[in-house]
C-alpha cells in the first residue's frame, strides 16, 4: 500500500497551494478571454503549478532562482502578484522586471524580498551556464569569506524537457558535477516541445540523462502532485543547502495549456493527449485531495471564485497603466562607467620597458592582490603553462587554484559562466584559447551577456572582460589566425578594445575592469612580444600601476606635417592593432605626409576624433587586418563618408585582407591574404592623386 504522506504538510501550506493554483488558473483563462488584448507572445503554468509552488515555497530571499517562460506558477509562488506579472504581460512601464521591454515570465530581480533572479532570455536552455555560474560565484564567495548569508544559499535553474537537448546544458552539468556546486536543476517533463513529442526529441529523459555525469544527485517525482512535489523538493533543497552539492529533479509534468498564445494547443495537439493531460490537473488533484482531508467545497469553490475575481481586478489595473515613454526605448543600454578620464602616469621616468604579454600578466596581478573578487580562469591557463602564449604565466602559482584555473574545452561555458559570477558581485577575467574558437559562445554573448543589461533594466549589466588573442603572423593557419572583430562589433551591449601596444594595453585592461559592463579585449598575437619585424614600438615603458586609459578614447601616433597638410598633400589612416605597424611602415615613404590615428577601441568608437581629424586632411584610408568585405572597417568607412562628405576630396579608402574564408597555413599564402605595408604604401600613393 502506498503511504500516505499528505500528513507531513500542514494544511495551511496546501490551502496557500491551492488558492495559488487558482490564481494560476484565472489568470490562463483570463488571458485567453483577452487574447485580443494580450497580443504578446506568452506561455502559461497551467499543469506545471505543483511542482512550481513547491520549489517556491522552499526558497528563502538569499536564494536564486533562474525560472523559464513556462514558470509563472513559480514566480506566484515567491510572491509576486498577478498584477506585477500582468504589467510584463501587456509590456507597461511599471513591469518590473524589463520596463516593457521583454516578454512575459522573463524575470530579473534584485530585491531583498524575493529570491534574486538574473536576466531570463528565451533561448531554450541557454540559462543554464548563467545560472551554473551563480554557483559557481557562491561557491567562490563561500570558500573566500567574502560575504555571510543568513544561511547557504541554493541556486535553482529550472528548465523544460527539451532543453535538456541543448549542448550547453551538458557543459552546465558537467562543470556542477565536477565542481560539486550548489545548484539544483528542476527539469519540468510535460513531454512535448511545442509540437516534437518526447518520442521524436530524446533517447530518455532528464532523469536518466543525468546519471551519466558523475557528483550529481538525481531524484523523479509526479509534478502533477503537490504533497510529492512538496516533499521532494524540501528534500532536494535541503540536500543542496547542507551539502552544498549539485542535483537535479525530473518533474513529470502535463501541458493543459498552448505551448505559447501563438503556437495554441488546437493547432497540433490530439483530442485525447489533451485530455489525458487535463485528467492530471495539478488543481482538480490538490481539489479532492483537500476534500478528503475534511475541506468542504464550497471553501474551495469560493476560493476560486475570489481569485477569479482578484484576477480580473488586477488585469484591469494593469491593462489601464501607462505605457513605457518612447525615450525607454535605448535606455540601460550600458550601465554608467566611472572610467572616463586619462589617469595615472602612462610613462613613469626610469621605467623599464614591457612587451606587450607581460602588461597583460601585470594587470591582471595588480589587480588580483587589490580585488580579492577577481579571478581567471580558461583553458591552459593554469599552473603548467601559463596560457598557450604564457600570458597568464605564474599567476596560479601566485594566487592558487581557486583563483587562477583551467577549464575544459567548454568556450560557451567560459564565457556564460560569468553572467552568474558578476551577478554575486565576482569580476571574472576568462580567456577564450584563439579568437577561431570563440564560435560556440556566441549564444551566450548574444542571447545572454549583451541583452542583460538592457532586457533587466539596468538591474544585471554583465561585469567581465573576455581576453581572446587574435590574428594571424608566421603560418598560424586558418584555425588560430582569424580577425573575428566585425562578427563582435554587430553584437549590440559589448565593449571591445584592441590595444596596439603595452601601455595601452595596460591602461585600457584597468578601465575595463573598472567598468561593470562586458568588454572582449582583443589581443594580437604578433603583438605580444614584439617579434614580427616592424612591431618593436609595442614595446613601452611599463605604466604606473594607477594608470588608466578609458575605453572610447582614440589618439594620433603619428601626424603629418602643417605644410603638407596645408598644401592638400597628407592623408589620414584609421586603424588599430598589427595595422598600426602597417601603417607606420608605410608612412616611412612619405615623409610628414601621413596621420596615423589609433581607434585603441571598437566599441565605443571615438568617432568625433576620427572626424576631426578626417576634415583636416580631406583623405582617408581605412585599415583593418580583417577580411574587407562587409568588414568594421568597411561599416566605418560608410560613416566617415557620410558625416565628413563636404570636407573629402576623395573616395574613403579601404584595405584589409582578401575574401577568404580562412588564412591559409602557407606562410606564401598567408602574406598574399594579409595586408602589408607596401600594399598599404600602393593605396596611399593611388589616393594622394586625387
Amino acid at each position: 500500500m502506498k503511504k500516505d504522506t499528505s500528513l507531513n504538510i500542514n494544511e495551511t501550506i496546501l490551502l496557500r497551494a491551492f488558492n495559488d493554483m487558482m490564481k494560476a488558473k484565472a489568470m490562463a483563462e483570463l488571458y485567453d478571454e483577452k487574447k485580443q488584448i494580450c497580443k504578446y507572445v506568452h506561455s502559461t503554468s497551467r499543469g506545471h503549478e505543483a511542482i512550481q509552488l513547491a520549489t517556491a515555497y522552499h526558497l528563502q530571499p538569499h536564494d536564486w532562482v533562474s525560472p523559464y517562460y513556462r514558470d509563472e506558477s513559480l514566480l506566484l509562488g515567491m510572491g509576486y502578484t498577478p498584477h506585477q506579472l500582468m504589467l510584463q504581460l501587456l509590456a507597461k512601464a511599471d513591469d518590473p522586471f524589463s520596463g516593457g521591454k521583454s516578454y512575459y515570465s522573463h524575470p530579473s530581480n534584485l530585491s531583498e524580498l524575493y529570491p534574486k533572479m538574473i536576466h531570463q532570455s528565451s533561448a531554450t536552455g541557454m540559462q543554464a551556464i548563467p545560472t551554473t555560474g551563480i554557483a559557481q560565484g557562491i561557491q567562490y564567495i563561500e570558500h573566500f569569506k567574502l560575504k555571510d548569508y543568513p544561511s547557504p544559499p541554493v541556486v535553482i535553474c529550472s528548465m523544460g524537457d527539451n532543453s535538456v537537448t541543448e549542448g550547453e546544458v551538458s557543459e552546465a552539468f558537467q562543470f556542477a558535477g565536477l565542481h560539486q556546486l550548489p545548484i539544483l536543476f528542476l527539469v519540468q517533463d510535460n513531454s512535448w516541445g511545442i509540437s516534437v513529442t518526447a518520442k521524436e526529441a530524446r533517447a530518455q529523459d532528464a532523469y536518466e540523462y543525468i546519471s551519466g555525469f558523475h557528483g550529481i544527485k538525481r531524484m523523479k517525482v509526479d509534478g502533477t502532485d503537490f504533497i510529492a512535489s512538496y516533499q521532494t523538493m524540501d528534500e532536494a533543497i535541503r540536500y543542496v543547502r547542507n551539502e552544498r552539492k549539485p542535483i537535479l529533479v525530473c518533474a513529470k509534468t502535463v501541458l493543459i495549456g498552448h505551448h505559447t498564445s501563438g503556437v495554441r494547443k488546437e493547432m497540433y495537439r490530439p483530442l485525447e493527449d489533451l485530455k489525458a493531460h487535463e485528467a492530471e490537473d495539478p488543481g482538480k488533484k490538490l481539489y479532492h485531495l483537500l476534500i478528503s482531508k475534511g475541506i468542504s467545497q464550497n471553501t474551495l469553490d469560493t476560493i476560486e471564485q475570489e481569485q477569479r475575481q482578484k484576477v480580473r481586478q488586477d488585469f484591469e489595473k494593469a491593462y489601464s497603466s501607462a505605457d513605457p515613454e518612447e525615450t525607454q526605448a535605448t535606455s540601460h543600454l550600458f550601465a554608467p562607467t566611472p572610467i572616463i578620464e586619462e589617469s595615472g602616469n602612462k610613462s613613469p621616468e626610469g621605467g623599464q620597458k614591457i612587451v606587450m604579454v607581460d602588461a597583460g600578466i601585470h594587470a591582471i596581478e595588480e589587480l588580483m592582490k587589490k580585488h580579492p573578487e577577481t579571478l581567471l580562469y580558461g583553458q591552459d591557463v593554469g599552473g603548467l603553462i601559463g596560457g598557450v602564449f604564457r600570458e597568464a604565466v605564474h599567476l596560479q602559482n601566485k594566487f592558487g587554484e581557486k583563483r587562477v584555473f583551467n577549464t575544459a574545452i567548454q568556450e560557451a561555458y567560459i564565457v556564460g559562466s560569468t553572467i552568474g559570477m558578476s551577478a554575486v558581485g565576482l569580476k571574472p577575467i576568462v580567456e577564450i584559447q584563439f579568437a577561431d574558437y570563440i564560435y560556440p559562445s556566441l549564444n551566450q554573448l548574444i542571447s545572454e551577456i549583451s541583452k542583460s543589461c538592457y532586457l533587466s533594466n539596468g538591474k544585471f549589466p554583465i561585469s567581465n572582460i573576455i581576453r581572446v588573442p587574435i590574428g594571424a603572423y608566421g603560418g598560424g593557419g586558418p584555425y588560430h589566425s582569424g580577425s573575428i572583430e566585425s562578427i563582435l562589433a554587430n553584437i549590440k551591449g559589448i565593449k571591445i578594445a584592441y590595444p596596439s601596444n603595452a601601455a595601452d594595453f595596460k591602461g585600457l585592461f584597468k578601465a575595463a575592469y573598472y567598468d561593470p559592463n562586458p568588454v572582449i579585449f582583443l589581443e594580437h598575437k604578433g603583438l605580444y612580444w614584439s617579434k614580427v619585424p616592424g612591431t618593436e614600438e609595442a614595446k613601452t615603458l611599463e605604466p604606473s600601476e594607477d594608470y588608466i586609459l578609458p575605453l572610447g578614447k582614440a589618439y594620433s601616433v603619428l601626424e603629418a606635417s602643417t605644410f603638407n597638410l596645408h598644401q592638400g598633400r597628407s592623408v589620414v589612416i584609421v586603424t588599430y592593432g598589427m595595422g598600426i605597424y602597417w601603417a607606420k611602415q608605410a608612412a616611412k615613404q612619405f615623409p610628414g605626409q601621413i596621420e596615423i590615428i589609433d581607434i585603441r577601441t571598437i566599441i565605443p568608437l571615438d568617432e568625433a576624433y576620427i572626424y576631426e581629424v578626417v576634415k583636416k586632411h580631406g583623405k582617408c584610408l581605412v585599415l583593418t587586418e580583417e577580411q574587407l568585405q562587409n568588414s568594421f572597417a568597411e561599416a566605418l568607412s560608410a560613416r566617415i563618408s557620410k558625416n565628413c562628405f563636404q570636407y573629402l576630396d576623395a573616395p574613403v579608402f579601404t584595405v584589409g585582407a582578401k575574401n577568404t574564408p580562412g588564412i591559409p597555413i602557407n606562410i606564401q599564402l598567408e602574406n598574399e591574404i594579409l595586408p602589408n605595408a607596401e600594399k598599404v604604401a600602393t593605396e596611399i600613393k593611388e589616393l594622394l592623386l586625387w
